[in-house]
């Protein structure tokens, strides 16, 4: 048996990490009969070779075929397709899929978290796929996804340009639940899990005034998506207590996806807004990775935060980085946002609850009292 390197060069594995395409691949192999139940698999050097990657990710995929109990090994003699492969993958895998935008940055990793701890609960495998926020790798992970038969599946949908209906039907068409996490797709029928980007916007704004700040700035990436409503939910905290945030300062990048101009574009903008006359006292970026990149490029201006401007993010509960933990921000419990998610879709897949069920669960908010939210002394 040939493992050629077709795993790396399929596009419809596109964001998915490899051992997870090896594993596919795998199984594929078995579902198309060309494996058979007491066939031996290539030795790991082998495998590794013929696929391209290292002897680690291997033996990562193959830990999960096992676990699976589809294959088996017999120490001193190799590793074999299980007798009972076939009926196990005619009774199904129960893999659950997390499809999301990034995997390393903001509240995501704490996402991921909180669904292979349910997941393990339900006795789940995992699939994890990275989209980059592209509306094509997307499309790509879920063909994929639907060949790989999954049981469920979790996503945080695209937004630049937005997800089409198209995508996510032939899901629903095979019978394989959804869950939206964060935002939902017109058109599809499914559960969501989020929190509210307006509420989060009013409490960073009601934090502001609090510590007397009356004019605020606002940064986020994209306009699409929440964006907007973070903006919106701002304005209507700071009116609480006769506090502005002019439209002069507030900006967009609006690019499809993070790349290094988006640097260029905050430091560019930023420039503006500190040699603007009555410039803000504070600014609120929605997302953790960006309100550091805010941080960062304010003291190599030589402005001081929070002396000079105070700065709020929003992310997840649990702050990991150093930089981060400096950070004050609105929070939401993402980890335990990913629970929900998979507890829903463990509902759906034992059809205790249909396909295009309606729940909706709002995630409460909480608070990081962090470095960067100073009293406003600015007249």
């Amino acid at each position: 048996m040939t493992i050629a390197r077709k795993s790396n060069g399929d596009s419809s594995l596109a964001g998915i990490p490899k051992h997870e395409r090896l594993r596919a691949y795998l199984l594929k192999e078995l579902s198309g009969g060309r494996l058979k139940p007491g066939d031996a698999l290539p030795t790991e050097v082998a495998l590794a070779s013929s696929s391209d990657v290292s002897r680690n990710t291997v033996r990562h995929a193959l830990a999960e075929l096992e676990r699976s109990g589809l294959i088996r090994r017999v120490r001193g003699s190799g590793t074999f397709v299980h007798e009972s492969a076939m009926e196990r993958l005619k009774s199904g895998l129960d893999i659950f899929a997390l499809v999301i935008p990034d995997t390393r940055g903001g509240f995501y990793p704490s996402l991921q978290r909180g669904f292979h701890s349910a997941s393990a609960g339900c006795h789940n495998q995992v699939i994890i796929c990275d989209t980059g926020n592209d509306l094509f790798r997307q499309a790509d992970s879920l063909l994929q996804l639907i060949d790989t038969k999954v049981a469920g599946v979790a996503i945080v949908p695209t937004t630049v340009p937005p997800t089409p209906v198209h995508q996510l039907r032939p899901l629903h068409e095979r019978g394989i639940p959804i869950v939206f996490c964060h935002r939902r797709v017109e058109g599809i029928h499914a559960p969501l899990v989020s929190f509210s980007a307006l509420e989060v916007g009013r409490r960073a704004g009601r934090a502001m005034l609090e510590r007397g700040h009356r004019r605020a700035a606002f940064f986020a990436f994209q306009r699409a998506g929440l964006g907007s409503q973070y903006e919106s939910g701002l304005r209507e905290g700071l009116a609480e207590g006769a506090g502005k945030l002019p439209v002069e300062f507030v900006r967009y990048d609006d690019s499809p996806r993070l790349t290094a101009s988006h640097e260029d574009f905050l430091k560019t903008n930023l420039e503006q807004i500190v040699r603007a006359k009555n410039r803000p006292t504070a600014i609120f970026s929605p997302f953790d990775s960006e309100a550091e990149s805010i941080y960062l490029l304010l003291t190599q201006m030589g402005v001081k935060v929070p002396d000079d401007i105070s700065i709020i993010s929003f992310g997840g509960t649990w702050r990991e980085g150093a930089l981060t933990r400096r950070l004050s921000a609105v929070t939401v419990d993402e980890e335990e946002l990913g629970q929900h998610a998979v507890h829903l879709l463990e509902q759906m897949r034992r059809r205790e609850k249909p396909l295009n069920d309606a729940t909706e669960i709002i995630m409460p908010l909480s608070w990081a009292e962090g470095e960067t939210l100073g009293s406003c002394t600015a007249k």
